[in-house]
């Protein structure tokens, strides 16, 4: 049995608009109302909340009941050892998609490229090291090994303004399939903590995101806030978040709160 393609890669590489949502919670009951909702892909985010490869591993299984939406999983972190160890257990899992945090430089890119691809021949390209389990459903897809590294699809985020002066560089490495710019992150880094809104942040995201496609490589981005969504789309990026489950929830239940308790 053929390894199933990566619908997400290939709708990038067509530059087809990948519209998303942000999972911060670790709840499958949570990603599932997501995947039902239509979105094109879901963020599982292994950063900045409390998941564990074993909740990551419970909403991949519930998201892949919903083949119109698409699994991705941010590491918490990207580089050196313990980086290479955890892009290995993501895959291992079966994710296809990462994205990767803070990275500043070509180097960390092509660093992490190889961590995510098997050796080549003669032993070249990767150093994923080789197991089973249920990336190829434990067998059942006699060529993943082979098939894997062509399926796979690499995300690295521009947070700092180092990033943003590599911005060519880091989209040059081979098997980058997309820039995905962290507004918060990189707002600080530029001195307006909390405040990617602000007019310089705007214009610096707006430059990153143009040079990232006349690069040729997809550019991303993530707002809970539906004009600043559609403004990124309008600047030419092809996947973007337009929430995340916190959000909604708190923005939502406050609201109705609010309205009841107002009078």
């Amino acid at each position: 049995m053929q390894t199933p393609v990566n619908p997400f890669k290939q709708a990038l590489q067509n530059q087809r608009r990948q519209i998303g949502f942000w999972l911060n919670l670790p709840n499958t009951t949570v990603a599932e109302i997501a995947a039902g909702a239509g979105f094109d892909w879901l963020l599982i985010d292994g950063e900045h909340t409390y998941h564990s490869l074993e909740t990551i591993l419970h909403q991949l299984q519930t998201i892949a009941a919903y083949p119109q939406t698409h699994a991705i999983a941010r590491l918490p972190m990207g580089h050196g050892y313990v980086g290479e160890m955890l892009i290995k257990q993501y895959l291992d899992l079966g994710v296809q998609t990462l994205l990767v945090p803070m990275v500043d430089t070509p180097e960390q890119a092509a660093a992490i490229v190889r961590a995510a691809r098997y050796p080549g021949e003669g032993g070249a390209g990767g150093i994923r090291g080789m197991a089973g389990g249920r990336a190829a459903r434990w067998g059942r897809w006699p060529q993943y090994v082979h098939e894997a590294n062509d399926r796979l699809c690499i995300l690295v985020q521009a947070e700092t303004r180092t990033a943003i002066d590599n911005l060519e560089a880091i989209a040059a490495v081979d098997g980058v399939d997309g820039i995905f710019i962290g507004p918060a992150d990189l707002s600080a880094s530029m001195g307006h903590r909390g405040n990617p809104a602000h007019p310089e942040m705007q214009a610096l995201m707006e430059d990153a995101t143009r040079r990232i496609v006349a690069a040729g490589k997809a550019a991303g981005n993530l707002s809970p806030d539906r004009a600043s969504a559609q403004r990124y789309l309008d600047w030419g990026a092809t996947f973007v978040a337009v929430g995340l489950d916190t959000n909604v929830l708190a923005r939502e239940t406050s609201a109705l709160a609010s309205h009841f308790k107002s009078g």
